[in-house]
């Protein structure tokens, strides 16, 4: 009996519906675009620079690959035309864009503070962020919800560096900038520049702030500082990283909340609960995960690639849409339902996988559900009071404007 061998078909080889996912009105409502796409290839489809990875074992399988694939950071850069400029050398730098022991050096001197008992010991810093905002904004009765929360996580990122939350204002508009960082769009670089040399400059006074006040803390910014004096990192390092870090905290968590709490709001009884059950608040916030969820990131192929009967080849640019992947009706049963408590919704990948799964992913799940849980105690029946406004949808997708409607309590 002679065995058949498979023939590999090449990915450029394949019918695939191209999606417009650089047009601006895309991410108003993107789920139409996929239906059709997985009709034509359950998992694969085609845009302007390369190809979209939207299926959720597949991505989970090739995300993985950190030795046959790797960020595709040199790309963004060129494509946004920032080759050889300052924005574009930060973008290279960052703790996404290294690998091998380069990563690991970088990586090890954050994670001590992103392990689980860590964080914890931070929940009363949290909730007081929380809650200190819901004093302000919540007898309103009435207001832009992504405003509201585009203050709640970058506060505790502040408290965690040991920032004054009274600088916030004047560096929002940089992190809002950071956020697009990975949209294809070049009309955008200026602003990204003139982000990333505000952002630098900030990060560095406040090292050299906290050396000269004397002032002990267990907090990131020591972390950070004990790194470069024992010369695991430098000061434009840490100064990097900071910038990183305060657009993460920002920009994804952000997002994340307004998308989940959009949901929670078409089903009055489940934000009722959330108000009174923290542990439905957990089951919430992982679902939101599994619906929706911010990143899309890009990885260039170092090698031919061998998967599913389809060649790769090296140097193919691919996009693994994190933030749709929960929506594959191959892995998950009527994915489009918010279903909080569903069967494997844990299985989501708005972390990632791999070398390089999100650092703060601890954080992230802390704040989104304390805060979710105190936010729904003081904002009785809310109720969408105007046009939902989204985001671009490569980069870092969400909800531009949600105007809320409730009752103060």
């Amino acid at each position: 009996m002679v065995a058949t061998i498979s023939k590999l078909v090449p990915i450029e080889q394949l019918d695939l519906m191209d999606l417009p996912i650089e047009d601006r009105a895309f991410g108003t409502d993107p789920e139409p675009w996929f239906a059709k796409a997985r009709e034509i290839h359950p998992w694969l489809a085609k845009f302007t620079h390369g190809y979209i990875v939207h299926g959720h074992h597949e991505i989970r399988d090739l995300i993985q690959m950190d030795d046959k694939l790797h960020i595709a950071t040199d790309d963004v850069v060129e494509i946004m035309g920032a080759s050889g400029k300052p924005w574009g050398d930060f973008m290279k730098a960052l703790l996404i864009s290294r690998h091998g022991d380069d990563h690991r050096r970088m990586r090890d001197a954050l994670k001590p503070f992103f392990k689980p008992r860590r964080i914890a010991q931070h929940v009363g810093l949290i909730q007081q962020v929380v809650s200190d905002l819901l004093d302000e904004w919540a007898p309103r009765g009435e207001f832009d919800f992504t405003e509201f929360a585009s203050k709640f996580p970058v506060a505790v990122m502040f408290g965690l560096i040991g920032a004054d939350i009274a600088d916030l204002p004047k560096i929002q508009w940089a992190l809002e900038a950071q956020g697009l960082s990975y949209s294809l769009d070049p009309s955008l670089l200026p602003e990204l520049e003139s982000a990333h040399a505000m952002m630098m400059q900030f990060n560095s006074d406040l090292v050299t702030g906290r050396r000269a006040s004397g002032e002990e803390r267990d907090d990131l910014l020591a972390e950070l500082i004990k790194a470069e004096d024992t010369g695991i990192l430098s000061h434009q390092e840490v100064c990097e990283q900071l910038f990183f870090l305060f657009a993460a905290g920002y920009d994804t968590s952000k997002n994340q909340l307004g998308m989940t709490a959009r949901l929670l709001f078409e089903q009055p009884e489940m934000w009722e609960r959330c108000a009174r059950d923290r542990e439905f608040c957990t089951l919430a916030i992982e679902e939101g995960l599994r619906h929706s969820s911010p990143s899309s990131p890009p990885r260039i192929a170092l090698e031919d690639i061998e998967y599913g009967g389809i060649l790769i080849p090296k140097g193919s640019h691919l996009m693994f849409l994190l933030n749709i992947s929960g929506r594959d009706p191959r892995t998950f049963d009527n994915p489009m339902e918010f279903r909080p408590g569903r069967e494997y919704a844990k299985h989501h990948l708005a972390f990632g996988k791999g070398a390089h799964i999100c650092l703060g992913l601890h954080l992230a799940r802390f704040q989104l559900e304390e805060g979710l849980h105190l936010i729904a105690q003081r904002l009785k029946n809310p109720q969408v009071a105007g046009e939902i406004k989204w985001r671009r949808f490569p980069g870092v997708w969400g909800i531009e404007t949600l105007p809320v409607r409730f009752t103060p309590a």
